[in-house]
């Protein structure tokens, strides 16, 4: 299946959006853990592609403090039953609000009927999401307001979240970070 590909330009850095032609597959900064991981072949340069365009006029209207709404792309991130699991539950983290990696463990192990389910789990699906931003990843923070793992990077995870408008101040970086 051939990727195609295109740049854009935001506050957070150049990002490269993928696209299987229909559905937006990929989002990462240039450069961030995991970076197209997903990507089975070398991708081709396509600005003009329809879905690719929505998605950079979403990011604008995102970068513009205006939230646009997940369903308004059609996305198909690469990923197993477990990862899309989760990665369903970051499009239901409202803009400006975040959660922690053990409520997404909780809802998780509710909906697969389980007594539990491990919060590093949780973090290691989080960290591999393939559509970062759009799929809202840099909402999920650890215990207590632990500000880690991030694949991007925490200085890009906080000035998502800050201009999302999230009240920074009961959060913090940790002192040793699991992530770039």
């Amino acid at each position: 299946m051939m990727t195609y590909t295109t740049q854009y330009t935001s506050p957070v850095g150049k990002l490269i959006l993928a696209s299987d032609g229909k559905k937006l597959t990929g989002l990462w900064r240039a450069g961030q853990k995991y970076f197209a991981a997903t990507l089975t072949e070398p991708p081709m340069a396509r600005d003009r592609l329809p879905v690719l365009i929505a998605a950079r006029k979403w990011l604008d209207r995102y970068f513009a403090g205006r939230p646009p709404a997940i369903a308004d792309l059609p996305l198909s991130p690469a990923g197993g039953e477990f990862r899309q699991a989760v990665w369903r539950l970051l499009c239901q983290i409202p803009y400006g609000q975040v959660v922690t990696y053990g409520d997404l463990a909780k809802q998780i192990a509710v909906r697969q009927h389980r007594p539990a389910m491990s919060a590093q789990a949780i973090g290691g699906a989080v960290g591999h999401n393939p559509i970062s931003i759009i799929i809202p990843c840099h909402r999920v923070i650890g215990a207590n307001g632990n500000l880690t793992g991030y694949a991007a990077g925490l200085p890009a995870k906080i000035q998502l979240l800050t201009h999302e408008g999230v009240n920074m101040t009961r959060l913090f970086t940790p002192a040793k970070s699991t992530a770039p």
